[in-house]
């Protein structure tokens, strides 16, 4: 006898309530029963359009990253989400046709798919350049011009940067920058690791109570547990105001590395004008020449840390920029606190950066990088047996 998917009770084979659903009749004992069916399924459907209407995500998306590495729940979310998906042998099983509208995947619980889960919790996000004539920087130059209206409006003491050696060219070295041309010699972005908490201290047992820190993930990480847990440094910490600016990040290289790197191309270091790396490509600048590299060739150079990061766009901070989905020679900024929104805002209305909402196809751009460094984790949280 038929059971009544809304009230579970049984009803007659002949009821005159029934629906077909997905090439299946469904019956039931009253036609509030199926009324609530039937919204329910519609309101299914039009959460199956909505998906698809983002990104066409199938069966075998959820089977590649969640099912073959054991990281299935059994919850039956997909399952319960989908007629085409079954319970087998103790693991999901497609049983029928995959449209790929992504239900199945944006159900389960361990995927990673919201906005909030991928690049952290934003107020608002911006497309935006440098305003300041003839300054020249990473992608859109705003870190640059912030730090270089917090200083000239003595909104902060100085700024935590870091800066290229003058004895070994490119290699990183973290400084106090109090003026502007301080900051202006640290524009471009360094791809190995800068220690920059070192200086962040320093700075603070100098007296400055109005700090910027600029750094990538791990670095805004390092702050923003010693702001949450000093354990010994409480006493520097609660003297001192910091801002902090978080830089895009998919990977970092040692320093040796990309020397070694870049003298396998028969090129030098001091040559080099500027490094940039875009779409999966590495670009090298020197003099009238550029090179391009696919940055598989330095996979054996990368920092071992980063095979276990999954933050790209420095979720912890004030403010985070990257050259992601925006045009050539803009920035994408995220907005996250309140004090980095008013202060980002605040260059904006005095005309140091110009600046635009960031468009939903530039965010998408963002989303999916975010994504693919996200989901690392799926591979290598694992607990072993003892």
């Amino acid at each position: 006898m038929p059971i009544d998917p809304i009230c579970k009770n049984k009803v007659q084979e002949d009821t005159p309530y029934f629906t077909e659903y997905g090439g299946k009749r469904y019956r039931f004992c009253s036609p509030e029963c199926k009324t609530k069916f039937d919204h329910l399924e519609k309101s299914v459907i039009r959460l199956k359009r909505s998906i698809a209407e983002q990104e066409r995500i199938s069966f075998g998306n959820l089977r590649r990253d969640i099912i073959k590495p054991g990281i299935c729940t059994l919850c039956g979310a997909c399952a319960a989400s989908c007629e085409s998906i079954a319970i087998e042998h103790e693991q999901p099983k497609l049983v029928g046709r995959c449209t790929a509208c992504g239900v199945c995947y944006n159900q389960c619980p361990r995927t990673i798919t919201t906005e909030e889960g991928l690049i952290g919790k934003i107020r608002h996000a911006y497309c935006a350049k440098t305003a300041i004539p003839d300054l020249k920087g990473q992608d859109g130059a705003v870190v640059t011009s912030m730090l270089a209206y917090a200083l000239e409006e003595g909104l902060i003491d100085c700024a935590i940067v870091t800066v290229k050696s003058e004895e070994e060219p490119w290699k990183p070295v973290p400084v106090i920058a109090k003026t502007y041309d301080e900051v202006v010699e640290a524009a471009g972005s360094i791809y190995s690791h800068s220690m920059t908490i070192e200086s962040l201290m320093s700075a603070v047992k100098q007296g400055m109570r109005s700090i910027a820190f600029v750094g990538t993930s791990c670095n805004i990480d390092a702050v923003y547990k010693m702001q949450k847990s000093p354990y010994g440094f409480l006493h520097l910490f609660m003297r001192a105001n910091i801002l902090k600016m978080g830089l895009f990040c998919m990977d970092t290289f040692s320093y040796e590395g990309i020397k070694e790197f870049i003298q396998s191309k028969d090129m030098r270091l001091e040559d080099i004008e500027s490094m940039k790396i875009r779409k999966g490509k590495l670009e090298l600048q020197a003099s009238e020449e550029l090179k391009v590299f696919g940055l598989e060739e330095l996979d054996r150079y990368r920092s071992s840390s980063c095979k276990y990061c999954t933050d790209l766009t420095a979720e912890s901070s004030d403010l985070s920029f990257g050259g992601v989905g925006t045009p050539k020679n803009w920035t994408t900024v995220l907005a996250r606190s309140g004090l980095g929104y008013e202060i980002y805002n605040e260059a904006v209305d005095n005309g140091y950066i110009e600046s635009r909402l960031l468009k939903e196809k530039e965010m998408n751009s963002v989303l999916n990088l975010a994504k693919m460094k996200k989901i690392q984790m799926y591979s290598l949280h694992r607990r072993e047996n003892p």
